[in-house]
């Protein structure tokens, strides 16, 4: 009898061409060049934190007001999406609820450069915050968009045709992931949104434990402790950024484009 076999994939940078503003909310100064999760891993005290909400909602907003009110007033939910250290999600609360310097538009100045990438915005629209634990403060502010890559729709469909159980497992947010599940025609109970780098592993493990062979297909560092867990690990550099040192040569496979998977045998 054949093993059964699942594909988990990575969305921003995977599956999905990401274009991200990162603002500094100190200085002001936005940036698209910068790859939010090696920032955070240049540092022990900085937490990526996802805001389950739908962003664009925020341009009903007075601009001026602080993000920590919204989130109060809306009662938004929020997930630990990557770090490089402990901490829990009521740790990040109590420092979330009551930032006084991050304020509404740090989140939608972001957006002109945005719409300029992808003019409707319909994938991975959301946005995050990272907080510096230590000094108590929202330090930036994200902001981001995306399309999917060439070719994904018709790679995937060719991988359910061959028996493949396909997983999407991502640190976007919930309702991204949920949306981008319907557009692949994936189960919604095989998509994870906001799922941190040890989630992202126990989700490959999880699959092995129901006895499935495991390709984890990912781009950043958040996906590092997946790749390790499975049985095959598939590193792709389609996304046009550096790719963390951390990750060259760790993985089984690389490849330049996401239909390359097909080819795998695993």
């Amino acid at each position: 009898m054949n093993m059964k076999k699942a594909i988990v994939f990575d969305s921003s940078g995977t599956l999905i061409e990401r274009y991200r503003v990162i603002k500094d909310v100190i200085s002001g100064k936005l940036f698209t060049d910068i790859n939010s999760l090696d920032l955070i891993d240049q540092r022990d005290s900085l937490a990526l934190v996802v805001l389950q909400y739908d962003t664009n909602k925020l341009l009903t907003l007075n601009p001026n007001t602080l993000i920590s009110d919204v989130i109060r007033e809306y009662n938004i939910d929020f997930d630990i999406s990557f770090t490089n250290f402990k901490t829990t999600k009521n740790d990040v609360k109590e420092i979330l609820l009551n930032e006084k310097s991050a304020v509404i538009s740090d989140i939608t100045d972001g957006f002109p450069i945005l719409k300029e990438k992808v003019p409707h915005m319909e994938l991975c629209n959301g946005s995050a915050v990272i907080m510096d634990m230590d000094v108590g403060i929202i330090s930036y502010t994200i902001t981001s968009a995306g399309k999917l890559f060439d070719g994904v729709a018709d790679t995937i469909e060719k991988l359910k045709s061959c028996g493949y159980e396909i997983v999407l497992a991502s640190g976007d947010r919930k309702g991204a992931i949920n949306k981008l599940a319907d557009m692949l025609n994936v189960k919604k109970d095989n998509a994870h949104g906001s799922v941190s780098t040890s989630g992202k592993c126990k989700i490959v493990k999880n699959l092995q434990n129901n006895g499935y062979k495991v390709m984890m297909v990912g781009d950043g560092l958040n996906d590092i402790l997946a790749f390790k867990q499975a049985d095959v690990s598939v590193l792709t550099i389609e996304q046009v950024e550096e790719v963390s040192p951390k990750l060259m040569n760790k993985t089984d496979f690389t490849i330049e484009e996401i239909s390359q998977v097909c080819n795998i045998d695993f």
